[in-house]
């Protein structure tokens, strides 16, 4: 396997917040707390051990919780044994959350929890007298039913009908037969495609809801690897996070906290693009396949879309009693992951990093540890015939990575047989009209107005004609522009990036059970550029 890189300001395709925190630029250091270097986790390490969350009791009750979600898990060896060693005060957690995305959704799923799992290895490698636990955080109370409810292969969309409310992780599979029908048919026959099809028929049809569903295909794909699989919809975990609601709910530290830093990010003079806004209460009741947001009026406490209210006394009653009944949104649910793991680092991708970005004076008022922040590998993975299709039209692989337009237009240029840059013709045209200028100013300053017109104008005449030799060469060469083209779309599917598009099952079917081992050896957790891999 080979590999190239290339940085992720260069791709295009990743915020000016997210390229400035990793090139570590000055004006961003007061919203994260260590950069992730590996000599960083040393401190990162410190401050977690002497911090409040970590006591013994919190341990022995995420290990209980651990092992009854994976009570019917086949679970592997590795994996017990990350388990277990939870309950030791010198084990950490590598934290990565996704949705429940149906069949994995896009493969950037399998780069965050392979970044995960390489980053825990390479933690041990550093620190051997602690041990380091990779942790996949299922978003099961997400209710973005529409985010999630399709996968894509080989440029068809495989989407699951169903009326849903409520947190997905309780969605009943029902329909999914279906999916699994008209999927099965497209992918064909052959060893390859077969597991394919064996892994989604286990996952989706023998199990009733979504959140055992995505268990079974998380841990079938990275079990060998010790992934911790944890759904933090459960009533003991969400008991230890009880004082942080209450807080919320009486105080909205949230809401205050989080304004104050996006009027900050607001106030640099880079145009950062604010990535959430909080709400005066960040959290959701969840009842009876409902998931709504709490708001407060006057003295009342109410779920939209509702006849559901609480007087103040009454609310706290409920979260004492029913803690599992209220859910964090994306403002709380990073706090509520601090409070309840042992965790040193969050990897996520450039939007999730962008608002955690946001919460670092929130985690301080709440006096829970900032974890570090990491933005999980990117891939573009091009096959052998591809690479060399790449080759014989003569195109370096960052040239891809260009709008569409601009990657046409700068292969014309690079090809034609005729010049059609009229830079030269401009610079002479300017100089000629300097000459004019200095001639009005010395004779009659009326007319430098006429003279400025007339250099727009003939500027203008040159630009249209460059277009139109342009224009003229794409139709004299649409033979390379069609070639070149296709090649793009293949690598970037709906011009966007192939890692947000492309299900990993057109590779399975490709590469076999070598798919994620591959990856899991070609992929550095820490290189912070973006991979082009050949396989």
């Amino acid at each position: 396997m080979q590999k190239e890189f290339i940085s992720f300001r260069e791709t295009g395709y990743f915020s000016s917040f997210i390229c400035d925190y990793l090139d570590e630029k000055q004006s961003l250091k007061p919203f994260f707390n260590h950069f992730p270097k590996i000599e960083n986790f040393r401190r990162q390490i410190e401050e977690k051990e002497h911090s409040k969350e970590l006591s013994e009791a919190k341990r022995d009750v995420l290990v209980s919780v651990l092992k009854k979600q994976y009570q019917q898990v086949d679970t592997s060896e590795k994996t017990a044994y990350n388990i277990a060693s939870l309950i030791s005060a010198n084990t950490f957690t590598i934290t990565t959350g996704h949705q429940l995305n149906l069949f994995t959704g896009p493969l950037y799923f399998l780069y965050k929890i392979i970044s995960t799992i390489n980053l825990a290895v390479a933690l041990k490698e550093a620190y051997p007298n602690y041990h380091f636990v990779p942790v996949y955080w299922m978003a099961t109370e997400d209710h973005d039913f529409e985010e999630i409810n399709y996968f894509n292969f080989h440029g068809k969309r495989f989407h699951w009908n169903k009326n849903a409310k409520g947190a997905v992780g309780n969605l009943s599979t029902d329909g999914l037969d279906e999916v699994f029908n008209l999927f099965a048919k497209d992918i064909g026959q052959g060893k390859n495609a077969n597991d394919i099809k064996e892994l989604f028929e286990l996952a989706y049809l023998k199990h009733n809801n979504l959140t055992d569903a995505t268990r079974y295909l998380a841990n079938a794909l990275f079990k060998v690897y010790g992934l911790v699989i944890i759904d933090g919809a459960d009533k003991a975990l969400k008991k230890q996070f009880v004082p942080f609601m209450t807080e919320e709910l009486m105080h909205q530290r949230g809401f205050s906290q989080v304004t104050q830093t996006n009027t900050k990010i607001s106030e640099l003079p880079d145009n950062y693009t604010i990535q959430v806004n909080p709400r005066e209460i960040n959290l959701f009741y969840l009842k009876d396949g409902l998931r709504e947001r709490i708001v407060a009026e006057n003295d009342t406490f109410k779920v939209v879309n509702t006849a559901i209210s609480f007087s103040k006394e009454q609310l706290l009653n409920e979260l004492s009693t029913y803690p599992e009944r209220f859910s964090p949104n994306v403002i709380m649910r990073p706090l509520y992951q601090e409070v309840i793991l042992p965790n040193l680092c969050y990897i996520g991708g450039g939007g999730e990093l962008a608002y955690w970005l946001q919460l670092k004076e929130y985690f301080n008022e709440m006096n829970v540890i900032f974890p570090i922040l990491l933005l999980r590998n990117s891939v573009l993975i091009q096959s052998k015939s591809q690479a060399k299709k790449l080759q014989n039209l003569g195109i370096p692989i960052h040239d891809v990575f260009l709008n569409r337009a601009t990657f046409i237009n700068k292969r014309v240029r690079e090809i034609s047989n005729i010049d059609i840059n009229f830079s030269a013709q401009k610079a002479h045209l300017k100089a000629q009209f300097k000459a004019l200028y200095e001639l009005a100013e010395s004779t009659d300053k009326s007319f430098l107005g006429a003279v400025k017109a007339q250099e727009v104008k003939q500027l203008n005449g040159l630009d249209k004609l460059e277009k139109r030799l342009l224009k003229a060469q794409k139709r004299k060469l649409s033979d390379e522009v069609s070639r070149m083209t296709e090649l793009q779309n293949e690598l970037f599917p709906n011009q966007g990036l192939q890692e947000r598009n492309t299900n990993f099952s057109e590779f399975y079917l490709e590469y076999g059970a070598d798919l994620i081992p591959e990856l899991v050896k070609a992929l550095n957790p820490l290189n912070n550029e973006f991979v082009i891999l050949n396989i």
